[in-house]
C-alpha cells in the first residue's frame, strides 16, 4: 500500500504550513488556511503523489524577528528538514506579474517517487502569505505555480450583438 502512504504523505506535506505551530510562532498566534486543494481527496488511494496547493496567511505580529519573506524561510526550512526534505533551491526572489515573492524548492523521496514542494512567500498588509505547491515532478509543480496570478480580473468577453 505504498501508493496510499504516498497519497497521505502528499496531503500531510501540503499542510505543512498548518503544522508549523511552534516553529517561530508566539503563543496564541492564529494561522488561516485560505485555500487547500488536492488532486484527489486526502487519503484516497493512488499511484502518484497527491498534488496539492495550500494558501496560508499568518499574522506577522505572531513571529519574532521576521521582517522579510526570506526570514520566513527559516521556519519553513527547519520544518522541511525535520520531515526529511532536502533543499533543491535556496530561497530566491521571483516575480509573478507585478508581485515580488521569495521561492524555495524542496524534494523528498517517497518510495519509488520523489515528492516536490515549492513554497512562495510574500508579506502583505501585516500578514505572511505562503503558497505551497506539491507535486510528483518539477514540471507538475511548475504547472501549478504557472496558474498563480495577481491583479485584476480579465475583462469578460464581449458577446456579439450586445
Amino acid at each position: 500500500m505504498q501508493a496510499d502512504a504516498d497519497a497521505q504523505a502528499g496531503q500531510q506535506e501540503a499542510g505543512a504550513q498548518e503544522q508549523r505551530g511552534d516553529a517561530g510562532k508566539s503563543q496564541g498566534g492564529k494561522l488561516e488556511t485560505l485555500l487547500a486543494m488536492f488532486e484527489r481527496p486526502p487519503g484516497a488511494p493512488g499511484d502518484t503523489i497527491n498534488s496539492a496547493v495550500v494558501l496560508v496567511a499568518e499574522s506577522l505580529a505572531d513571529y519574532h524577528g521576521i521582517k522579510t519573506a526570506v526570514d520566513y524561510f527559516g521556519p519553513i526550512m527547519e520544518l522541511n528538514e525535520q520531515r526529511g526534505f532536502k533543499v533543491e533551491n535556496e530561497p530566491h526572489a521571483v516575480s509573478i506579474g507585478a508581485r515580488k515573492l521569495v521561492r524555495g524548492d524542496f524534494s523528498k523521496a517517497r518510495g519509488k517517487v520523489t515528492m516536490r514542494q515549492s513554497s512562495l512567500v510574500m508579506i502583505e498588509k501585516g500578514y505572511i502569505v505562503s503558497f505551497t505547491f506539491v507535486g510528483g515532478s518539477e514540471e507538475e509543480v511548475e504547472n501549478l505555480i504557472g496558474n498563480l496570478s495577481f491583479g485584476t480580473r480579465a475583462p469578460m468577453p464581449q458577446v456579439p450583438g450586445k
